[in-house]
């Protein structure tokens, strides 16, 4: 019998966001998340429910306080060809955690890649707890 227990939202390495825009209004729309490896991903930010329904791509759900902090909850990608499934699941997980925004990677274009920027994001903001029981 093998249990892990994951913790979200402890300290990891620094995540930020991506002033791509001199105008206010788009302060906020891009962030960074830099994974266990250093490499930076850009992720276009959306609140739970002003999410666009959306292809295959990786996705953190995301707590952000009134304050301006965040706190990654979940990390994932989606899967499914049908664009609105892929929706339904982030609000319905989302939801489930306690998120209300939802950073979306669309820059992973393959399976392989997705699989990695997954890792290497989930790596660099979760502790894992792994208890082995030789039963």
């Amino acid at each position: 019998m093998r249990i892990s227990k994951v913790e979200f939202g402890e300290s990891g390495p620094a995540e930020e966001a991506a002033l791509v825009c001199a105008e206010s209004a788009f302060s906020q729309a891009f962030h960074y998340w830099r994974g266990t490896s250093g490499k930076r991903y850009l992720h276009s930010v959306y609140t739970l429910i002003g999410c666009p329904a959306l292809p295959k791509a990786n996705y953190i759900l995301v707590r952000r306080y009134a304050n301006g902090s965040r706190v990654a909850l979940a990390f994932g990608q989606t899967k499914d060809e049908a664009i609105s499934l892929n929706l339904a699941h982030l609000r319905y997980q989302g939801a489930k955690c306690g998120a209300n925004e939802v950073h979306l990677h669309l820059l992973a274009e393959t399976p392989e890649e997705r699989a990695l920027v997954e890792d290497d994001l989930t790596a660099a903001h979760c502790r894992r707890f792994v208890i082995a029981d030789a039963a």
